[in-house]
C-alpha cells in the first residue's frame, strides 16, 4: 500500500486583545474574532508565511489583512496542527492532503478598524472573553484563546495592572 503524501505548511496567527474603557479607571478586555468568508467558521486571523517572512511577521500581516487591525506581538501562545484537503493548484479538481502547523501569538491592538477587513473575512468583531469563546467554531481555537487569556492575566499581574 502506497503511503499518502501530504504537503507541509506553516502559518502565523494572532489572538488580539483590546482594552475598552468602561469608566475612568476600568477597562473591559475584548478579543478579536473573524468569520472566514469560505467555510464561515469563526476563527483567529492566520495565514501562510511568505518567502523570507517569519511566523511572527506573518501573524502581524494576516491580522492586518484579515481584520483591518494593526497589532503588536507580545509573546507566542502555542501551535494548532491542522489536516485538510485543498486543490493541488488553483482551479484543479485534484486535491492534496495538507498538514499545517499554525503558530499563534498574543497580540495587543495598536490601531485600525475591523470594518477594513479583507476579502477572506466576512466579519470581524471584538467580543468579551466568554462571548468570544462561545463564538469560536473549533475546539482548538477555544483552547488557544484560553491560553492567551492566561498569558495576558499573568503579564498584567506581573506588571501590577491587576
Amino acid at each position: 500500500m502506497e503511503r499518502q503524501k501530504f504537503k507541509r505548511e506553516f502559518s502565523g496567527g494572532g489572538v488580539v486583545y483590546k482594552k475598552f474603557p468602561i469608566s475612568n479607571s476600568q477597562f473591559l478586555t475584548k478579543w478579536l474574532v473573524v468569520q472566514h468568508s469560505g467555510h464561515k467558521g469563526w476563527i483567529f486571523p492566520k495565514g501562510l508565511a511568505e518567502e523570507g517572512e517569519s511566523l511572527e511577521e506573518a501573524a502581524v500581516r494576516e491580522v492586518g489583512e484579515e481584520a483591518g487591525i494593526k497589532a503588536r506581538v507580545l509573546e507566542k501562545i502555542g501551535n494548532i496542527n491542522l489536516f485538510f484537503w485543498k486543490p493541488i493548484k488553483e482551479g484543479s479538481e485534484e486535491k492534496q492532503k495538507v498538514f499545517q502547523t499554525a503558530t499563534f501569538y498574543l497580540m495587543e491592538y495598536v490601531s485600525g478598524d475591523t470594518k477594513d477587513h479583507g476579502w477572506e473575512t466576512s466579519e470581524a468583531v471584538w467580543l468579551p472573553y466568554k462571548k468570544a469563546r462561545e463564538r469560536l467554531s473549533f475546539k482548538s481555537s477555544k483552547e488557544i484563546l484560553d491560553k492567551a487569556k492566561k498569558i495576558l492575566e499573568k503579564r498584567e499581574r506581573q506588571s501590577g495592572l491587576i
